[in-house]
């Protein structure tokens, strides 16, 4: 199974609101209402009816907690869905991050699943202001997305999309590892 699975999972540098996927992941903040870096970079291309639909979900459930995930519409992006996830604030890894950080990636895809989602696009999670190290994070993610792929038939496609060269060095090394 290793040659699917490793077909199933695709690397690329750039921007993530240029991806064509059915769904990108926001690394958002629990209050939904937009911020800065990729939560920011989403809000603003995918327009307002992305903020329309995060403030929906606000009155209905008062937020988003930490490893959990929301779906909404993509609004003027290429993807059709956006899925909000909270990831974790980095204090040392004694405070259930790598663990936090796991449910992030397990819960959108979980999400992706339930409607239909064949390709998703994930940023790096709380390695920007919340300061989770980049080497841990992608490990994280690899691995999470790798066991999620092993028992799941959808989502068809995993895009982990990166910024910089830095992180592009870090999944590169995770990935082929995986072989």
């Amino acid at each position: 199974m290793p040659d699917t699975l490793a077909h199933r999972l695709q690397l690329l540098q750039g921007d993530i609101t240029k991806v064509q996927a059915d769904a990108l992941v926001n690394a958002a903040n629990s209050s939904l209402l937009g911020g800065g870096g990729v939560d920011g970079a989403i809000h603003r291309a995918g327009g307002p009816a992305i903020l329309e639909d995060c403030r929906k979900i606000v009155a209905r459930q008062g937020g988003c907690n930490t490893g959990e995930a929301v779906i909404t519409t993509g609004g003027n992006l290429p993807a059709k869905h956006v899925i909000h996830t909270v990831g974790p604030v980095w204090n040392g890894g004694h405070r259930r991050e790598p663990e936090l950080l796991a449910n992030c990636y397990h819960n959108s895809l979980q999400l992706a699943q339930e409607h239909g989602i064949r390709t998703i696009a994930f940023p790096n999670i709380s390695t920007g202001i919340y300061g989770y190290p980049k080497d841990k994070a992608a490990n994280v993610a690899v691995q999470t997305v790798r066991a999620f792929l092993a028992q799941h038939q959808l989502p068809a496609q995993v895009i982990f999309v990166v910024f910089d060269a830095e992180n592009l060095r870090l999944y590169e090394e995770q990935l082929t590892n995986l072989s």
